[in-house]
C-alpha cells in the first residue's frame, strides 16, 4: 500500500497542480506544473533547465507540497481538492529525451496539443530549452482530500477597499476569484491551500482550512490560469509575510513575480531571451556543453498521441 492508493481518481484528471518547494530563505514558493502518477506510488514532475529553481530547491531541501485544485480541462464536476505532502528527489542529470518519462510526455502531448509544434524543424532552435529537462520524483507522505471551493470560475476577485490600491500584487490578485496560499507548518515544511484573498489596507486576509496548520512566517499567494488545452497560460506569485491578526491570517505582501510577463506583446521575446540565458547559465556553472535533444524519440511519442486521438 502507498499513500496514493487512497487518492481519488480525480487526481489523475487534473491538468496541472500547484507545486511548492522551499527557497534558500525558507520561503515556500508555488508554481503550476503538470504531474503524472507512477505505478509504484510516486509522482513525476519535470522542469526545464530554463526554470531550474524548483529542482535546485529540491536538491537543497526535499520537503515539498502539491495541491490539485484548478480543475480546468479535467471534466471534473464537482472537483475535490487533493493535497499531497512529501519528499522529492531530483538527480543532477539532464534528460534529453523521453526515456524513463514516456508516460509523462505522452500525457503532455495529448493534453497540450500545441506543444507538439515545438518539435518542428523551424521551431527547434527556439524551443530546444523546453526539451532539456530535470526529473523530479515525489514520494508522498500524506494526503488530504478537501471539498471543492465554489466560485473558481467567477470573474475577478472581491473589490478592493479604500487604501488597498497600493498593495503589492493588487493588480495581479484582482484578476482572480481565488489564489493558492503557500505557507509553512511548525516544522518548516510547505503547506498549500486554495483561498479567497480579501484586501485590507495592511495586506490580504486569507481563510485557511482546518487541516492546514500554518504558522507565522514567509508565505506567498499564487494565481494562475490555463485553458482546457493547457494554452494561454499566466501565473504570478505575491510573496510576503503571513501573520496572525484579530481578523485572521494576514499576508503582508512585499514582492510580485510574473515569470511569463503580464501579457504585453514584448513578453514572448523577453521570455525566449530569458530561457536561453538561464539554460546557458545552468550548463556553464556545471562545465557542460549544450546536450543534443533526441528529437526523433519525442516525435515518435507525438505520433502515438495523434493516433490515439484519431482512434477516439
Amino acid at each position: 500500500m502507498t499513500v496514493l492508493d487512497s487518492a481519488p481518481t480525480a487526481l489523475d484528471a487534473y491538468r496541472t497542480c500547484e507545486f511548492a518547494t522551499l527557497a534558500r530563505s525558507g520561503t515556500p514558493l508555488a508554481w503550476p506544473t503538470a504531474v503524472a502518477r507512477r505505478p509504484e506510488g510516486t509522482l513525476l514532475l519535470t522542469t526545464s533547465l530554463a526554470f531550474a529553481q524548483k529542482a535546485l530547491n529540491v536538491r537543497r531541501d526535499g520537503r515539498v507540497a502539491l495541491l490539485f485544485s484548478d480543475p480546468t480541462g479535467s471534466g471534473l464536476d464537482p472537483a475535490p481538492q487533493v493535497f499531497v505532502g512529501g519528499r522529492a528527489q531530483c538527480p543532477d542529470e539532464i534528460a534529453t529525451g523521453p526515456e524513463g518519462a514516456e508516460d509523462y510526455w505522452r500525457m503532455l502531448f495529448e493534453r497540450q496539443p500545441h506543444s507538439r509544434s515545438y518539435l518542428s524543424p523551424p521551431m527547434r532552435p527556439l524551443m530546444q530549452w523546453y526539451y532539456l529537462r530535470l526529473l523530479i520524483t515525489v514520494e508522498p507522505e500524506q494526503l488530504t482530500v478537501r471539498p471543492p471551493l465554489a466560485g473558481l470560475s467567477e470573474p475577478g476577485a472581491p473589490a478592493a477597499v479604500t487604501g488597498t490600491e497600493a498593495l503589492s500584487g493588487a493588480a495581479q490578485l484582482s484578476r482572480f476569484p481565488t489564489a493558492v496560499l503557500a505557507a509553512l507548518d511548525a516544522t518548516g515544511a510547505p503547506l498549500l491551500a486554495r483561498t479567497r484573498p480579501r484586501p485590507t489596507p495592511a495586506g490580504y486576509l486569507v481563510d485557511v482550512p482546518p487541516d492546514c496548520a500554518v504558522e507565522r512566517g514567509p508565505a506567498s499567494l499564487l494565481v494562475h490560469r490555463h485553458d482546457e488545452r493547457l494554452n494561454h497560460m499566466y501565473n504570478a506569485s505575491v510573496r510576503g509575510d503571513l501573520r496572525r491578526t484579530d481578523g485572521g491570517w494576514l499576508l503582508v505582501p512585499s514582492v510580485v513575480v510574473e515569470p511569463m510577463g503580464s501579457g504585453r506583446p514584448t513578453d514572448a521575446f523577453r521570455v525566449l531571451r530569458h530561457t536561453k540565458r538561464s539554460t546557458d547559465r545552468y550548463l556553464e556553472r556545471r562545465g557542460l556543453s549544450r546536450p543534443t535533444v533526441q528529437w526523433d524519440r519525442f516525435r515518435a511519442l507525438v505520433k502515438s498521441a495523434a493516433q490515439k486521438e484519431q482512434a477516439s
